[in-house]
């Protein structure tokens, strides 16, 4: 199996468990972009439909602000943490900026853009 569709099996695997937290490190690391899409749609529709608490660790701010309701920001020193974001945008809104960036058009979402009116 490719490193994709592996990632789709566990993905689509963690919830048969039933856990109450899905920790996820960087779990979209070796796939595609239009994969990593389709599994960030996925996280997201698993949290909203299921409740389930995720953790999610990356290094793509973008991702985080589509996935988060909420982010922290960790420094190189693990006891100081230079900043706590609330994501307060609709996460249709991140997820087409996102993408409308990945394919050079308009910048990403960012922690300094001002939610909608």
């Amino acid at each position: 199996m490719s490193g994709g569709t592996q990632q789709r099996v566990a993905v689509a695997r963690a919830p048969a468990y039933e856990p109450e937290v899905l920790l996820m490190d960087e779990p979209f690391a070796v796939v595609d972009a239009r994969t990593r899409a389709g599994l960030e749609d996925l996280v997201r529709r698993l949290w909203r439909e299921r409740g389930i608490t995720i953790l999610f660790v990356t290094h793509d701010i973008d991702e985080a602000v589509y996935l988060g309701e909420r982010v922290i920001v960790l420094s190189a020193s693990p006891t100081v943490v230079p900043e706590r974001l609330t994501v307060d945008l609709p996460a249709e809104q991140i997820q087409a900026a996102k993408r409308g960036a990945a394919a050079g058009q308009a910048p990403a979402v960012t922690k300094d853009t001002p939610p909608p009116r």
